[in-house]
């Protein structure tokens, strides 16, 4: 068996510690076992509501293809705005839902978050009017604002920073799947037109809301608050989870809620190196998870066809994040992942934008779905590795999550208000040079974080850590950057 040696149990996922630090003893079985059931209980648990937030979130554009836009008598302008609507208070709700899942407990927070936002999604298939779909929208956005950051600021509870991407990944992989069943979902939902004397993309909000209500009300029974409240383990796993997260350095120096780390979070370099990289992916990501029907019905197929082939591009989105992820875990190159993925984008618009095939063109959101689907999850996780203790980094990866929905804002008029369709051409030369940016500051972090760690890595020679001035978080010198 493994044994933990250390001068304290740990009480709790955010405890403090003394000096000491802990030694664990290896044990290939516990190490196995312990991971197997963080991967089985708590991962899907996560994944599914991130899917469920993408699909509520997203699946207007289903609902446009199958006739939101005609029935309620919307503009091209109008249904921007309406997208638009749903990125005010997301941004705003981002930072202080993080804050509060750390003061309140995530799982309360979540649950709550995810039962009420589907509600909303299913009073979208009752509106009559476009200012019933706005007020809807609003409120979808006001409640699902803190998820992304409050899921992956969750998953750094459990988990050591070299294990972060590959279960970000698994879940935020989700939003490919969410992106491949919303089509399919919508192919067969939208055949119950008429029933219940509603249209047909009524039904996909009524349907889809359901069960996110439905899985809300479950959760609160099934998402466990911290390693120590964790159903699934013993005491000594629990002794054993605590130990390897402080031996990373995850949970050291941790103290209470004060606004001082919050202001640190915005001295590191990296966090705004990557906020370009975040605001710039977020423009990417969401262009493609809101006008993909609509692109590929501009290329000549029908309303029911394009909803079926939107489902491929997703699906593959979601094969090559996963294989991504588990590289960049096994190699520890988040960096060299961010860029590659990137230029996947920008090849697949530059094919888009230097072809009139519709076959090439169709071909090109193999490249641009997965190339974005990819580095999303791959900035989060290397946003959350990099910032400690966890005020500090609650605020690092909501100013990322921030301007990942600002980019969201920009990608609503980007496609059809701003560049007119099926060509898009301006809004496609946009996103080209978005992503080739967005691997320049993918670079430029890798190099900031590198150079740091060569420095941290000089003074070590010098100082004993006994010696160091304590509280540094991230910048400590036995801290090093996840590259």
């Amino acid at each position: 068996m493994a044994t933990v040696l250390d001068d304290h149990d740990t009480k709790d996922a955010t405890s403090s510690i003394g000096s000491s630090e802990p030694r664990v003893i290896e044990d290939p079985v516990l190490e196995k076992r312990v991971w197997r059931k963080m991967d089985m209980y708590v991962v899907p648990i996560v994944a599914m509501f991130y899917l469920l937030s993408f699909l509520d979130r997203t699946n207007v554009a289903n609902a446009r293809v199958a006739g939101l836009q005609t029935d309620l008598k919307m503009s091209n302008k109008e249904y921007s705005i309406a997208l638009t609507v749903t990125y005010v208070p997301y941004i705003v709700a981002e930072l202080p839902s993080n804050l509060m899942l750390k003061a309140v407990g995530p799982n309360l927070v979540l649950p709550t978050m995810l039962t009420l936002w589907g509600v909303v999604t299913t009073l979208q298939g009752v509106v009559k009017t476009y200012s019933g779909l706005l007020a809807c929208r609003f409120f979808l956005g006001l409640l699902e604002g803190g998820v992304f950051p409050g899921l992956v600021l969750y998953l750094s509870y459990f988990y050591p920073r070299y294990k972060m991407n590959l279960r970000v990944s698994m879940f935020f992989s989700a939003a490919s799947l969410s992106g491949a069943f919303s089509g399919i979902l919508a192919f067969a939902i939208i055949h119950m037109d008429g029933i219940g004397n509603r249209p047909g993309w009524a039904w996909i909000f009524i349907l889809e809301g359901l069960f996110t209500v439905l899985f809300g009300a479950s959760s609160y029974f099934t998402l466990p608050r911290s390693v120590d409240r964790a159903w699934f383990f013993n005491a000594e796993e629990k002794r054993y989870v605590n130990a390897k997260l402080l031996e990373d350095n995850t949970q050291k120096d941790e103290e209470m809620f004060t606004w001082k780390e919050v202001i640190e979070a915005t001295k590191l370099p990296q966090v705004w190196f990557l906020a370009i990289a975040f605001f710039l992916d977020g423009v990417v990501l969401y262009s493609l998870a809101y006008f993909s029907p609509s692109i590929i019905q501009g290329l000549g197929f029908t309303a029911a066809k394009a909803q079926l082939m939107s489902v491929p591009p997703f699906a593959v989105g979601f094969v090559v994040a996963m294989i991504s992820a588990w590289i960049s875990d096994r190699y520890r190159c988040r960096g060299i992942i961010v860029i590659v993925s990137s230029i996947f984008c920008v090849i697949g618009f530059a094919m888009f934008l230097g072809s009139r095939s519709q076959h090439v063109q169709y071909g090109s959101l193999f490249l641009s779905i997965p190339g974005t689907y990819t580095t999303a999850p791959t900035l989060s996780a290397w946003s959350s590795n990099n910032a400690s203790p966890q005020t500090r980094r609650a605020t690092a990866i909501a100013i990322g999550f921030i301007m990942t929905n600002s980019g969201g804002i920009l990608a609503t008029w980007l496609l059809g208000s701003l560049s007119p369709p099926p060509e898009y051409t301006s809004a496609t030369i946009t996103l080209l040079v978005f992503s080739a940016v967005m691997a320049v500051f993918g670079g430029v972090n890798l190099f900031y974080l590198w150079s740091q760690n060569k420095k941290k890595a000089e003074i070590r020679k010098t100082l004993t850590r006994d010696h160091e001035k304590p509280g540094l978080g991230d910048r400590s010198a036995w801290y090093i950057y996840n590259l």
